[in-house]
């Protein structure tokens, strides 16, 4: 299966950067082919600006300057997204990619508003790995936006017969080395099974 993983952190010596590395290797392990997206290693810019917000719904001119990231996304088969959770959300670099990719023409058919279609129909699978500094309660307290964002508002795109899993390590600020590498270990262990 053809993957991609976009990832989402702006330290390469992160605790993030350890737990791709791991998730790359259970890919691997399963024998996916992978396309890395690193929305920071490659500058992606997730600013939507004035002239990307005119012509966001005409769907003739509306992938200007988004060409590459378009593809990458229209051929992957899976998808992989993982980022920390920032005041309970996601950062803001990873949603201007979703503001920016998942437009009228690429993530969704707006011809009839009344009945909007999804256009992702051809990735199979969605996996969400995120961390968290506060406790699980604090985030279910706060309805939990980032596990909502990816296994509802991503299914909607991918459709029903997808799968969707979510991967979080909660209160992570507090979590000791084993707990980190447990983590990790899980993390690889479900990318193995993707």
């Amino acid at each position: 299966m053809r993957v991609l993983y976009v990832y989402c952190h702006p330290l390469p010596e992160s605790f993030h950067a350890g737990l791709r590395a791991e998730a790359l290797a259970g890919l691997a392990e399963a024998g996916h082919e992978v396309d890395l997206l690193d929305l920071y290693a490659e500058g992606f810019d997730p600013i939507l600006s004035e002239e990307g917000r005119r012509n966001y719904h005409d769907t003739a001119i509306n992938k200007a300057g988004l060409e590459q990231h378009v593809d990458r996304l229209m051929r992957a088969e899976g998808f992989v997204v993982q980022f920390p959770t920032w005041c309970f959300g996601f950062p803001a670099m990873l949603k201007g990619y979703f503001d920016r990719l998942f437009m009228p023409g690429v993530g969704f058919d707006i011809s009839d508003p009344a009945h909007v279609k999804p256009l992702l129909g051809h990735i199979r699978k969605v996996a969400g790995i995120s961390t968290y500094g506060r406790p699980r309660w604090r985030a279910i307290a706060m309805a939990d936006p980032p596990r909502k964002m990816v296994k509802r508002y991503l299914r909607w795109y991918v459709g029903p017969r997808a799968t969707v899993d979510y991967h979080a390590l909660y209160h992570m600020n507090v979590a000791t080395a084993d707990q980190r590498d447990a983590f990790k270990a899980k993390v690889r262990t479900a990318m193995a099974r993707f």
